[in-house]
């Protein structure tokens, strides 16, 4: 049976994506965040599909006035075996 699976050997290309913000300044709608994971979807599931190799969490605790807020951004390493025609 042949081995069709990514192996870390075969990667070539590494894309980041990154879903989230930890920027009180600049917080993402439902509609950027969801563009991001629609991002991350292509980057697994189309032609050619990466594999996850790492991801690394960012957490921000922010104060405003009387009430405190967690903010979180994850970071995803995609490797591919060759850089996607698709990714800019």
């Amino acid at each position: 049976m042949k081995n069709t699976d990514l192996e870390i050997q075969d990667i070539a290309y590494v894309h980041i994506v990154t879903i989230g913000s930890i920027n009180p300044n600049h917080p993402l709608s439902d509609q950027e965040r969801q563009k991001q994971v629609d991002h991350l979807n292509r980057c697994l599931n189309e032609s050619p599909k990466g594999r996850i190799i790492a991801f690394d969490r960012s957490v921000g605790q922010f104060a405003v006035g009387q009430h405190e807020f967690i903010m979180e951004k994850i970071t995803y390493h995609v490797g591919f075996k060759r850089k996607p025609y698709w990714i800019k």
